[in-house]
């Protein structure tokens, strides 16, 4: 009986590990856009008289939102006005706060969270608007 010598390894075969990784980036490229989907779709209104708004390094401030179904947001977590007041009721009357609110969404929405805010004392309050020229 003959022996054959055994098969010297010299290169390998990379397309099978180009395959899992394709299938790999699919995988994540689909999840991300999964998640741009996910956040809050608010239609900000335009205003003539704007300033841009960027707020300082060592502040930050705490996110409230208004969708056109009157929700309340507190940083994009869905929550009712009862909690924001409690939440209200433990910041510091310093803090930054800022809101935006979808421009289909009531009135009365937007002035219960305002009651609120004031009822705190927290005057440091920025209202975010779409300038119109950016609109265009």
């Amino acid at each position: 009986m003959i022996r054959q010598a055994p098969k010297r390894f010299d290169s390998m075969n990379v397309i099978p590990l180009i395959d899992v990784m394709l299938v790999l980036l699919a995988i994540v490229l689909m999840t991300a856009s999964f998640i741009v989907k996910d956040s809050l779709n608010i239609d900000l209104p335009e205003t003539v008289n704007t300033q841009s708004y960027a707020p300082e390094k060592d502040e930050k401030p705490i996110h409230l939102y208004i969708n056109n179904s009157n929700e309340y947001f507190v940083d994009e977590a869905p929550q009712n006005l009862d909690s924001i007041k409690q939440l209200l009721t433990t910041l510091n009357t310093k803090q930054a706060v800022t809101l935006q609110v979808d421009k289909k969404a009531d009135f009365g929405t937007f002035v219960s969270l305002i009651d609120a805010l004031k009822g705190q004392n927290l005057t440091n309050l920025t209202i975010l608007t779409k300038s119109e020229q950016a609109a265009k």
